[in-house]
C-alpha cells in the first residue's frame, strides 16, 4: 500500500481535509470581500484601505503573541471549531448592519480584526495538529494535499467572491461567506481520533510566555532564517494587502467579476505549486528549493505594477502574475511548513507558529499603513512597484543563511 493510499485511508485526515477546504473557500471570499465591501459600499479611499489591512495585521500580531502557549497546552480540535464559528458570527453582523443602513467603516474594521484573529488561531492550531494526525513521515505529503485544497479555493473563492458581490450585493454575499465557516466547523466536529494530552509545562511570566516562540525559533538557525524571511514577506505583503484591490478596481478599471476571475486564475498556478515544491525539494534539497521558489514569486510580484490600463492588457498581466506568483508561493509554503514541523518538537509548534504570525502581523501593519500613505502620495502603481522590488530581499536572506544547505526531510536532518 502506498503512502498516498494510507494517507487517504486516514478518515480523520480526510475529514480535516474537507473542513479546511470549505474554510479555505470562506477565507478567500473574506480576503477579497472585505476590501470590495469597503470600496463599493463605503467608497473607502486608499488610506482607509491601508487602515483596514493594518487592522487585520494588528490582530495577527496580537493573536500570534498570545495564543501560542494556549494552543500548545490545549486540545487543538476545539480551537479549530471555535475559530470557524467566531468567524461566522462576526461576518453575519455585517449584512445585518448593512441591510439596516448602519454599516460603517469602524464596524468593518472591528469585523476584519476579529475574523483575522480567528483565522490566525485556526492556522496555528491546524499547523500544530497535523503531525498528531498523520505523523512526521507524511508531513510533506499531508501539507501538499492541504495546499492543493487551498489552490482549488484560490481558483473558486475569488471568482465566487467577485460574482457574489456583483450579483447579490455585498451584504448577501457576506452571508454566503459566513455559511462556509459553519460548514467547516460541522466537519471538524466529526473528527474521532483522540489527541495525546499536551505536555505539562510550568507556567512562566507573561513576558516569557509571549516571547518563548521567538526564542525557540531563533535558537534553530534554519528556522531563524525562515523567521527573518517571514518578516520581510510581511512588510511588503502589507503594502500589497492595502493596495492590490484598489489598483485593480480603480487604476486598471476592472469590474469586481473580472478581478475575481483574475485572482482565481492563480489557483491553477497554486495547483501546479503543490507538486512543484516536493519535486524541487527532491532535486535541489529543501533549502535551495525554498530559496528558488521565493525568488520566482518575488519576480512575479514585481511584474504586477506593469499592468496596462486597457482591459485586455490588464487582465493578461494579472492572470499571468497570479498563476506564476501562486505557483511559486504555494510551493514555498508547502516546503516551509513541512520544514518547520520537522525541525521542531510538536510540543512547541503552537508557540513558534504564533511567533511567525506575530512577526508578519507586526511588520504588515507598517507595510499596510505605509502602503496606504504611498498610494495617496505617489499612486497605487508606483507603491506596488516599490513593494515588489522589496520582495527580492527574501531569497537573499535564504542564500546568506544555513537554509541553503538543508537537504531532505524524509530522513533525519543533521544539525547545522
Amino acid at each position: 500500500m502506498t503512502s498516498s493510499t494510507s494517507l487517504w485511508r486516514n478518515r480523520d485526515f480526510a475529514r480535516l481535509w474537507i473542513a479546511q477546504s470549505i474554510s479555505a473557500f470562506g477565507a478567500r471570499i473574506t480576503r477579497e470581500g472585505l476590501p470590495i465591501l469597503a470600496v463599493t459600499t463605503l467608497a473607502a479611499p486608499p488610506g482607509a484601505l491601508g487602515v483596514l489591512a493594518a487592522v487585520g495585521s494588528g490582530a495577527a500580531l496580537i493573536v500570534g503573541l498570545t495564543s501560542g502557549s494556549f494552543i500548545d497546552r490545549s486540545a487543538r480540535r476545539p480551537i479549530l471549531i471555535g475559530a470557524d464559528l467566531l468567524r461566522a458570527v462576526v461576518l453575519i453582523s455585517l449584512p445585518l448592519a448593512a441591510l439596516s443602513g448602519l454599516v460603517t467603516l469602524p464596524h468593518l474594521l472591528v469585523a476584519a480584526a476579529l475574523v483575522t484573529g480567528a483565522s490566525v488561531a485556526f492556522d496555528i492550531a491546524s499547523h500544530a495538529y497535523l503531525p498528531t494526525l498523520i505523523g512526521k513521515a507524511q508531513l510533506l505529503e499531508g501539507n501538499a494535499r492541504l495546499a492543493a485544497t487551498d489552490a482549488v479555493a484560490e481558483v473558486g473563492g475569488p471568482a465566487i467572491a467577485g460574482v457574489l458581490f456583483q450579483w447579490l450585493t455585498a451584504p448577501l454575499a457576506v452571508i454566503v461567506n459566513a455559511g462556509t465557516y459553519v460548514a467547516s466547523a460541522a466537519f471538524l466536529a466529526t473528527l474521532r481520533s483522540g489527541e495525546p494530552p499536551p505536555e505539562v509545562e510550568p507556567r512562566q511570566t507573561w513576558f516569557r510566555e509571549i516571547t518563548q516562540g521567538f526564542r525557540l525559533a531563533w535558537a534553530e538557525p534554519r528556522v531563524r532564517a525562515l523567521l527573518l524571511m517571514n518578516l520581510v514577506q510581511g512588510l511588503f505583503g502589507g503594502v500589497f494587502a492595502a493596495l492590490y484591490i484598489l489598483f485593480a478596481l480603480r487604476t486598471l478599471g476592472l469590474p469586481t467579476s473580472l478581478l475575481g476571475i483574475a485572482i482565481a486564475a492563480g489557483g491553477a498556478g497554486a495547483l501546479l505549486g503543490v507538486g512543484l515544491g516536493p519535486w524541487l525539494a527532491r532535486r535541489l534539497g529543501m533549502g535551495p528549493a525554498i530559496i528558488v521558489t521565493i525568488f520566482c514569486a518575488a519576480v512575479s510580484a514585481m511584474t504586477i505594477s506593469l499592468a496596462p490600463t486597457d482591459r485586455e492588457g490588464a487582465m493578461t498581466v494579472l492572470i499571468i502574475t497570479q498563476i506564476t506568483g501562486d505557483a511559486f508561493g504555494v510551493a514555498s509554503g508547502v516546503l516551509i511548513a513541512s520544514l518547520r514541523q520537522s525541525l521542531l518538537p510538536q510540543s512547541v509548534l503552537g508557540r513558534v507558529g504564533g511567533a511567525f504570525h506575530a512577526t508578519a502581523g507586526a511588520v504588515a501593519i507598517v507595510g499596510a499603513l505605509g502602503g496606504g500613505l504611498l498610494g495617496d502620495m505617489i499612486g497605487p502603481r508606483l507603491a506596488l512597484a516599490i513593494a515588489g522590488g522589496g520582495f527580492l530581499f527574501i531569497p537573499l536572506l535564504g542564500i546568506l543563511s544555513p537554509l541553503r544547505s538543508v537537504g531532505r526531510i524524509d530522513a533525519p536532518i543533521s544539525s547545522p
